[in-house]
């Protein structure tokens, strides 16, 4: 194993024992998806502690394995860089043996739509960033985050559904398990 992917997996173990702590993955107390902080005035909409299918626990898995991954658009593998719709077709495909294909739209149109309330870990939340429907896609991992591939900072990376960016991009949400 060479020490970049050595440091990739004591990363994701790190990750992950964080997130089994934390509950976001399944088992901790749910707040009933309300989602409010000291600083919110409204409730969020999404579920944030909503359990998540066997397929769902491996794809967050192997979603949070892929941070730091460089972006490129058209990638579709971890070594050449990974675009949206190409990390997720790889995780899918590597993590739960889904076969998964095409743009970020032409993945939405798969899937059962998900009401936000109702979203789990491994379901797929879809963005308007380009001023055109289903633009974009990252995977939700729970606790109102998700990994993706945004070209901006040039790499795979977790943010908030709460960030003003994304809440106000928001489109959809769709599970495959």
């Amino acid at each position: 194993m060479t020490h970049t992917r050595s440091l990739r997996v004591l990363c994701t173990l790190l990750t992950l024992a964080l997130l089994v702590g934390c509950g976001i993955l399944g088992g901790g107390k749910s707040d009933g998806g309300t989602g409010t902080t000291s600083t919110q005035k409204k409730p969020s909409p999404f579920a944030r502690n909503k359990e998540a299918t066997p397929q769902g626990k491996e794809v967050v898995m192997y979603a949070l394995g892929l941070i730091g991954t460089d972006y490129r658009f058209g990638g579709k593998n971890p070594e050449a860089g990974l675009d949206c719709s190409g990390m997720v077709a790889y995780i899918f495909q590597q993590a739960a043996h889904y076969t998964i294909s095409g743009n970020a739209a032409n993945i939405a149109q798969k899937g059962r739509n998900v009401r936000p309330e109702a979203i789990r870990p491994g379901d797929l939340v879809f963005f308007n960033t380009l001023n055109r429907p289903r633009s974009h896609v990252g995977i939700y991992i729970g606790d109102l985050r998700f990994v993706h591939a945004p070209s901006t900072n040039g790499q795979v990376r977790i943010d908030s559904l709460e960030n003003s960016y994304y809440a106000t991009r928001f489109e959809e949400a769709r599970s495959y398990f």
